[in-house]
């Protein structure tokens, strides 16, 4: 059993622990009495020439062009960032999903047509209580990049080490103890978070799920319901997932965008400019999408017209004319590693659908049988990378960069089984960008403070050493001076935890930083600097680069050298001493 005072080897400092402060006490923002005021996130207020001004006199480099920058380096939240250099030329085709890429949506308008479906198919088909309609729909609740425990209810938000820095039951927050007894406490049995049971919320879709088996988790505990009583969390989060998606396939959330388009979906005047772009340079431009060719037909036709088209124009599909190649109804992750899957063409007028002998077909029209093969119909269902690859002509993977929501399969899968290169879009990352600014100075705050507490560590750990062979007198010493560090660390440390409380509160006031748990990257945010070539808000900031555009990383650095980096540091080479 753990007890009250009983800590993890993963708990270095409490103010680590700042998410799971939140659950634990509310915060008021501004109570710390600790800077937060706005600045800018280069930090920089000096001249463009100043900037650079050192390392081109080391250098020996005289820049013209120099003067025609900026003073500040000026950081948008419509830019594309890059965590693997790319070049836009060495690029042959480029693709998107639909749903949340091109297709961005009104919220919480769209997410509640799934809600309040789901909420009616378990009520009036499977028999849950009628109470269940009664349940209301907050996505600001949930941010992506969290896991479902649906074995047991829980709610998790880990690190990049797959550690739990903090957990809710439903909508009830798990104390710190309970947390690390449920998902640390263990021998040979840490988990990995893939295992079945574990969902992972790689997408803006799933905070449906989320809010409503929440919902349910809270019913099943407090309420008085047999029903419930009687099946398992996993069960009822099953059955929660199955009339969500039910919705997405039998006309509940489809037959509404098509009736009233202008309340669901966002239009973006900067999408058919980059399209268009895009194969007028030479590149080669493909929809592949999991939702099916009606609903697809409707939401694109509405994005080309920029306003709902009557039937007779719908049927036309003008919106093909630009990409080279369409795949609805792809199945992903499953298009992206099963090599056996069947394709489908897509008669665009009706929707209906015509056997194809896929690989073998294109192979038999013999020289320049992809394009052959395109000419009876650019429009297709299911199939998988094979066909797409010998459609598009290219000779390797990373020769195809796909843009696409879902961190799992849209970017991991494509990235990790095929070479392709990605681009994963953020449509939260406006927000994130705009709080970390505010915040930026307590964040300079809070690093300074950890790095005095190292320094003072390793000060006090240098002291304890020189203890054992000083004399009487000096030992003595020695200790009052280690007393007084770890007098003076007790008062940083409870100071950093207010702080970091306080600086995670400013996100989000149950998660946290997204990209952030506890002072290391998120499993969400490993994953999108591991997988992600690119990352941006929209698809269509993409169109805001040129063809001929690289993009570059920033750089990273291992703790020593990040150290060494510091101003304050100095290197000390044990070897020679």
């Amino acid at each position: 059993k753990l007890l009250a005072k009983e800590t993890s080897t993963y708990d270095i400092d409490t103010d680590e622990n700042a998410e799971q402060s939140l659950a634990d006490t509310p915060v008021t923002n501004g109570a710390n009495g600790l800077p937060s005021s706005p600045q800018s996130v280069n930090g920089d207020t000096g001249n463009v020439a100043n900037r650079y001004s050192s390392v081109l006199e080391s250098m020996d480099l005289s820049i013209p062009s120099l003067k025609e920058l900026p003073s500040q380096r000026q950081i948008s939240s419509n830019d594309v960032f890059c965590n693997r250099e790319l070049r836009i030329d060495n690029i042959r085709a480029i693709g998107f999903d639909m749903d949340y890429t091109l297709a961005q949506y009104q919220q919480p308008n769209f997410d509640k047509l799934a809600f309040d479906g789901a909420k009616e198919k378990l009520v009036n088909s499977l028999g849950y209580p009628k109470e269940v309609l009664d349940f209301e729909y907050d996505h600001t609740y949930w941010v992506r990049g969290l896991i479902i425990d649906t074995a047991r209810g829980n709610f998790l938000k880990i690190d990049r080490h797959k550690y739990v820095r903090m957990a809710y039951h439903g909508f009830s927050p798990i104390s710190s103890n309970m947390r690390k007894q449920i998902y640390s406490r263990t021998f040979n049995k840490q988990p990995s978070f893939t295992e079945k049971g574990f969902v992972n919320m790689d997408t803006l879709f799933q905070h449906v799920d989320a809010h409503l088996f929440a919902s349910l988790v809270e019913m099943k505990d407090f309420g008085e319901h047999e029903f419930l009583d009687e099946r398992t969390y996993e069960e009822i989060y099953r059955q929660v997932r199955e009339c969500v998606d039910l919705c997405h396939r039998d006309g509940v959330i489809k037959d509404e965008v098509a009736r009233d388009p202008e309340k669901y979906l966002v239009l973006d005047d900067g999408l058919l400019p980059m399209l268009r772009e895009y194969r007028e340079n030479g590149i080669k431009v493909f929809l592949l999408t999991n939702s099916y060719w009606e609903y697809t037909s409707t939401a694109m036709n509405y994005l080309y017209h920029e306003k709902k088209v009557d039937e007779e124009t719908q049927k036309k599909n003008e919106w093909t004319e630009l990409f080279d190649l369409v795949v609805v109804g792809a199945c992903k992750p499953a298009y992206l590693k099963d090599p056996y899957l069947n394709l489908f063409r897509v008669v665009p007028e009706d929707g209906s659908l015509k056997n194809t002998d896929g690989m073998f077909e294109i192979e038999a029209l013999g020289e320049n049988g992809a394009e052959k093969f395109l000419e009876m119909g650019k429009c297709f269902q299911g199939g998988n990378w094979n066909h797409l690859q010998a459609m598009l002509g290219t000779t390797a993977g990373e020769e195809i960069i796909y843009v696409g929501d879902h961190l799992y399969a849209d970017v991991l899968r494509s990235k990790r089984a095929l070479g392709w290169r990605s681009c994963f879009i953020m449509p939260e990352l406006p927000e994130e960008m705009r709080i970390f600014n505010s915040q930026v100075d307590l964040r300079k705050s809070i690093m300074q403070l950890r790095s005095l507490r190292d320094e003072l560590g390793a000060y006090a750990d240098t002291l304890r050493l020189e203890m054992k062979s000083a004399s009487f007198s000096e030992s003595r010493a020695m200790e009052k001076k280690v007393e007084q560090i770890e007098e003076d660390d007790g008062k940083i440390k409870e100071k950093l935890t207010e702080a970091h409380r306080q600086y995670h509160s400013a996100f989000h006031p149950r998660w946290g930083q997204m990209f952030v748990a506890g002072y290391q990257d998120s499993r969400f945010g490993y994953f999108v600097k591991n997988y992600a070539c690119l990352y941006t808000s929209k698809a269509t900031n993409l169109g805001l680069a040129s063809a001929s555009r690289a993009f570059r990383t920033s750089g990273e650095l291992l703790p020593h050298d990040n150290m060494l980096s510091r101003p304050s540091s100095e290197f000390v080479d044990a070897e020679v001493e």
